[in-house]
């Protein structure tokens, strides 16, 4: 299906930081809604929904936060309800910490469903259009810009299709910037949300937006569907997730909306960040990204039976819909391992590192990656670790120190107040150092054992501390002694900047010691 009549620009509008951290299995922490809404703007979505205020103590400390990162791109959006019932808009609570939040976007819900009004809201149909008038008709006030998510409207639409319209009307006539059709049970088929919107269009004479979710495996193809009808916004998150079975995955979107039905999204530049932006954002979720994920998945493009395979080798359309750079991915022959430079450039290309594709440099560091993302090691959410095996593989890097002796016990285990004690000894700068620390756990209490120790050659680690801690299991089948992922994220507070490192070991303990060895290298090596 392509874009009927002139093609609109069409703007996408992520809301990974709320509906996506809504996920079982996702928790996210201020912070780490920080990193993701500053990745999110670099590579250009123009809206990114940090959350609720007022409904969590987080969101608003989010939406406080975000004021410093500098965003260039994007405009973040505060999130919430039309007046509760029987209220004054300028009474309600939650409209006040909307307005709290200080962005110059919102996006505010209200009932489209009828049996919503009156069976949750409990209350009139005529209250509930009222709601939805004034709190538009007050953020409109307020010199905001609003976007109105009709919520469960195809639900409602199927219900009571007069209603529902009357619905969208309101906020049409309070001056509603966009009003965006939401598919909230994520069981409306294509052609219904076809039949829905050209009923909208009849009735509000304005720019539509569609939210789906994907409940029956239909987010992503009632997005395309809509936007072929017209829709101009598309709300979707991240890798698809979501409650339940997760929202549209705006990663396969915009790949199908810019690659197959000719919209144009981004700069082909910006389109080879994709596969990037997907992997970075699992990993700071801590889920593991799906291999099989259209478009960004490790097995995207991975081949691996012998016809195919040998067709691949004589014309690569045979069996690719898309030429896996175009997505910042790259093809896999699963029997031999080929590819894979075009991700080490653009990683490369991030960290102002500079030598050619097909230099013998590229070919060393291409082996060695392979060989530990065997191991299980994932680098697209820990540039320090990248960095830092570039540097040793071109024989750039400087050690700073060495290891001489490590040791951590954790005593009183089962009484619940276990005692964690680590050991270091090291040698910097010609001298040997040893030091010992209690933590409240073995990896707090090698951190400070190892800074310790370090302190004295290398003052300007005390500057730094440990932001994050995340673990994986890579091989779950191995049962307890399955490998692990670990990453740490370290912060110069001093310096603004942030950076991940990346270990792996079957010992949790010993996968984090590398990853904490890695991560103050690099704060040596960058000065």
């Amino acid at each position: 299906m392509r874009a009927r009549g002139k093609t609109k620009k069409v703007l996408f509008y992520d809301t990974t930081l709320r509906d996506g951290s809504q996920a079982e299995g996702i928790s996210l922490s201020s912070h780490d809604k920080v990193l993701i809404a500053k990745r999110l703007d670099q590579f250009g979505i123009p809206y990114i929904e940090g959350g609720w205020p007022g409904s969590n103590p987080k969101d608003m400390e989010f939406f406080h936060m975000i004021k410093k990162a500098g965003l260039r791109r994007s405009k973040i959006v505060a999130f919430g309800s039309t007046r509760r019932a029987h209220m004054k808009v300028k009474d309600d609570a939650q409209i006040k910490a909307l307005l709290e939040a200080g962005t110059k976007v919102v996006t505010v819900f209200g009932k489209s469903w009828d049996m919503h009004v009156t069976e949750v809201f409990r209350t009139a149909l005529k209250e509930n259009l009222l709601m939805i008038h004034e709190t538009v008709s007050y953020l409109k006030s307020r010199k905001i810009e609003v976007i109105y998510d009709a919520e469960h409207f195809f639900d409602g639409f199927k219900a009571n299709p007069e209603y529902a319209l009357k619905t969208l009307q309101q906020a049409a006539r309070a001056g509603a910037d966009n009003i965006t059709l939401c598919d909230t049970n994520g069981g409306t088929l294509p052609h219904e949300v076809r039949h829905a919107i050209l009923r909208v269009k009849r009735a509000v004479k304005m720019p539509l937006g569609i939210h789906c979710h994907n409940d029956a495996e239909l987010a992503v193809a009632n997005s395309i569907q809509a936007v072929g009808e017209g829709c101009v916004l598309v709300q979707g998150t991240v890798n698809g997730y979501g409650e339940r079975c997760g929202n549209a995955n705006l990663i396969s979107i915009i790949s199908d909306l810019q690659f197959k039905m000719g919209v144009p999204c981004f700069p082909s530049k910006t389109m080879k960040e994709l596969t990037a932006l997907s992997h970075y954002v699992a990993e700071v979720c801590n889920m593991p990204l799906v291999n099989s994920q259209p478009f960004t998945g490790r097995s995207a493009f991975a081949h691996k039976g012998g016809v195919h395979i040998n067709a691949m080798v004589k014309n690569a359309k045979t069996y690719e819909h898309l030429d896996p750079k175009a997505v910042g991915n790259y093809r896999r022959y699963l029997v031999s391992e080929l590819g894979g430079k075009t991700n080490i450039m653009i990683k490369a290309k991030e960290l102002e590192l500079h030598f050619q594709k097909d230099s013998a440099e590229t070919k060393k560091i291409l082996t060695e990656i392979q060989r530990l993302e065997y191991e299980g090691y994932q680098f697209e959410a820990a540039e320090a670790s990248f960095e830092l095996l570039v540097q040793k593989l071109l024989g750039r890097f400087k050690p700073f120190f060495k290891i001489e002796d490590i040791s951590v016990r954790t005593e009183n285990i089962g009484n619940g107040q276990p005692r964690s004690v680590a050991d270091v000894k090291v040698t910097a700068k010609g001298k040997e150092h040893f030091e010992s620390a209690e933590g409240d756990g073995p990896v707090n209490a090698l951190d400070s054992a190892l800074r310790k120790a370090l302190g004295r050659s290398y003052p300007e680690i005390e500057k730094i501390h440990l932001t994050d801690y995340k673990v994986r299991v890579v091989n779950s089948e191995a049962g307890t002694a399955a490998k692990v992922r670990v990453f740490i994220e370290f912060q110069d507070k001093e310096k603004d900047k942030t950076w991940t490192t990346v270990g792996v070991h079957e010992n949790i303990i010993e996968a984090s010691w590398k990853a904490l060895v890695e991560a103050i290298e690099y704060k040596l090596h960058k000065g």
